[in-house]
């Protein structure tokens, strides 16, 4: 009976959590996201993005603010051109070029970026990543990561200096128009230098450099010429503007991030910050005497982090909200220790960004060689850090020798059925030892009718005899939550199974089975998942049907519980788990059925190997009775 219960407490506990998931939180999801879309149709464009260094000498203790306003006539603003949010995607592109060419540009060009960075202002805030596409199809455009300002999401970064003591007024900000050193554009192995002379003394040099995958190396150098000593703070940002559109999944954090010395890891969602009650007209989470930090933003699949010196002293880390007409505003920032430079002599500040797809062997590569603060948990690995990360280190392993992920979770799930094999068995082998006395258990149950106390007793000391563990049934199910869980989380969050297909019209792991029995598989051309109401739930693929099978002849190799409610919840689990698991990634569907495959085979063998009755065929003999009235189990 403890057996059972325990059973029964997981199977409604994972109902209710995945139905809850299913019936509840994935609706609200969709809503969340079709109102994003409504909203950003509705709004206008953007504004230059925040953190534009404003005129005038800001406090030494400041960052540039988010959330300036646009200078009349700039898009976006009355008498602007129409706002890209409101075009279409064509028309959407068409202003986004017409923004890049509006300021003199130094093209990137490497084997993974293409963009380029403007000569006003010095920003890098043009970025496409050329090896992902935005859908599975080849020709698809490529994943655009900053944007400059005026175009319909403004991201970008920006490095600089914020005046101190002694400095004159004239810093270099968004307006500056920088000149480039020589010609040509930022390639792997070939960094460029800007220059600009403020005509007060002060001559700033900047070199950017880049490497074959996403991190940006800037080096700034102020060069005094005048009389006096002046002193600067050292800072870099990256803003955006626009709530993002984010899963909305609490497995996953998408927004500002930051390891930020001993202060640890550092999350913060776009609707905290703008719940945030403003403080000095602020929305802003502060840090202060950071060393061995980073910050940034995340998304689920990409990134755009600064990455100080790891001896570099921040005097403030930031992340902070605001406004820039109608869109919200996001900022991370930092800022470093003054640097007094003396008349004739030359300060210099080095900056990095990482600026690209979240790789987990190019994020873990970053964070060994430039010995980062836990770099690597820019990847929400989650709570079951400890298994989530080596399962996917193990499926990487086998992609690399099969070329294809789908083969690898199926080779990893035998890995993780071997591991735990012999405890599985002990499992296994103590339900076929339950199954043989099943008629003493009855005896017990008719004998004591009532008395539950002495029922329990009895059966106590049949399985002390007997060398049974009731609540070794459970242990395989216990098991496979984490695990399940596990690759739940590899396949939602790693990039590498973005757009991984697998075998036939499975292009995608990460992706729910495209397939669907209510339109026969595609031979009725009609998407039923469309309709009002009862739409969302009339998606069941090929491959959700496959697990459902195998987890109802898995069900049907023990015998029909004695309790009728106990039966019921049997019966009727694989059909709830089938539709339940319909809208849940292929890859996680394929591996819960080719689980179920092999833990029916290891029961069978270990029951038939006890001496324990097989119950498949009785089970589905009395079904099919039940079902038709003939050939009823008697």
């Amino acid at each position: 009976m403890n057996d059972k219960n325990t059973i029964i407490a997981i199977v409604l506990s994972a109902i209710v959590l995945l139905g809850w998931q299913y019936f509840i939180g994935m609706p609200q999801v969709e809503k969340q996201r079709q109102d994003a879309l409504l909203k950003q149709q509705q709004q206008t464009a953007q504004a230059p993005a925040p953190g534009t260094t404003p005129s005038g000498a800001p406090a030494p203790t400041t960052v540039p603010a988010p959330g300036s306003a646009p200078a009349p006539g700039t898009v976006g603003q009355p008498g602007a051109p129409p706002a890209p949010g409101q075009a279409t995607p064509a028309a959407q592109a068409q202003a986004r070029e017409a923004v890049l060419a509006a300021s003199p540009r130094i093209l990137i060009d490497t084997p993974r970026l293409k963009g380029s960075i403007a000569l006003k202002g010095a920003r890098i805030d043009d970025l496409a990543l050329t090896q992902y596409r935005e859908t599975v199809d080849p020709k698809s455009p490529p994943i655009v990561l900053l944007s400059p300002s005026g175009t319909e999401r403004p991201f970008y970064a920006e490095f600089g200096w914020v005046a101190g003591a002694g400095a004159p007024a004239k810093l270099p900000n968004a307006d500056t128009v920088w000149r480039q050193e020589g010609a040509g554009p930022l390639t792997a192995d070939k960094p460029i230098a800007l220059t600009w002379d403020n005509g007060e003394g002060l001559t700033f040099r900047r070199t950017i450099a880049v490497d074959e995958k996403y991190l940006f190396t800037a080096r700034d150098e102020v060069t005094n010429k005048a009389a006096e000593p002046v002193t600067l703070f050292p800072y870099a940002l990256i803003s955006r503007h626009g709530t993002p559109h984010t899963e909305g999944y609490y497995i996953l954090h998408e927004g500002l991030i930051g390891v930020l010395g001993d202060k640890g890891l550092q999350e913060e969602t776009y609707k905290k910050l703008d719940d945030l009650k403003p403080a000095d007209g602020k929305r802003e989470v502060t840090f202060a005497n950071v060393t061995n930090g980073w910050l940034g933003f995340t998304d689920k699949y990409w990134a755009a982090t600064l990455l100080p010196d790891t001896n570099a002293k921040l005097q403030l880390a930031r992340f902070s909200g605001g406004a820039a007409g109608t869109l919200k505003t996001y900022q991370t920032d930092y800022l470093q220790d003054a640097q007094t430079i003396a008349p004739g002599a030359t300060g210099a500040a080095n900056m990095r960004l990482f600026a690209g797809a979240k790789e987990v062997n190019t994020v873990d590569a970053y964070d060994k060689a430039l010995s980062l603060n836990r770099f690597e948990l820019l990847i929400d690995w989650g709570w079951f850090y400890f298994i989530t990360k080596p399962m996917f280190k193990a499926i990487d392993y086998f992609f690399h020798l099969t070329g294809n992920f789908g083969w690898a979770i199926l080779i990893v799930t035998v890995i993780v059925k071997l591991l735990f094999f012999p405890l599985a068995n002990k499992s296994y082998a103590s339900m076929a030892k339950m199954k043989a006395v099943q008629p003493e258990m009855a005896a017990i149950r008719e004998r004591y009718g009532d008395d539950k106390m002495k029922q329990q007793t009895a059966l106590m000391e049949l399985y002390k005899k007997e060398k049974i563990n009731p609540l070794a049934g459970c242990l395989p199910i216990v098991i496979q939550i984490p695990v399940f869980f596990a690759l739940y989380k590899v396949l939602f969050v790693t990039i590498e199974m973005r757009h991984a297909p697998f075998i036939g019209w499975i292009k995608d792991l990460s992706a729910p089975d495209p397939t669907n029995l209510f339109n026969l598989f595609g031979l009725i051309p009609v998407d039923p998942t469309i309709l009002p109401v009862v739409g969302p739930f009339l998606h069941l693929g090929f491959w959700p049907i496959v697990m459902g099978i195998t987890m109802f002849i898995q069900m049907k190799l023990n015998p029909a519980p004695p309790d009728p409610t106990q039966k019921m919840i049997f019966d009727w689990m694989p059909l709830i788990f089938t539709f339940m698991l319909a809208g849940f990634s292929a890859g996680l569907v394929i591996y819960w059925a080719w689980n179920n495959t092999l833990s029916v085979c290891q029961q069978a063998f270990i029951m038939n190997k006890h001496g324990a009755k097989i119950e498949l065929w009785d089970n589905l003999r009395d079904l099919w009775g039940r079902m038709t009235g003939v050939g009823k189990r008697e």
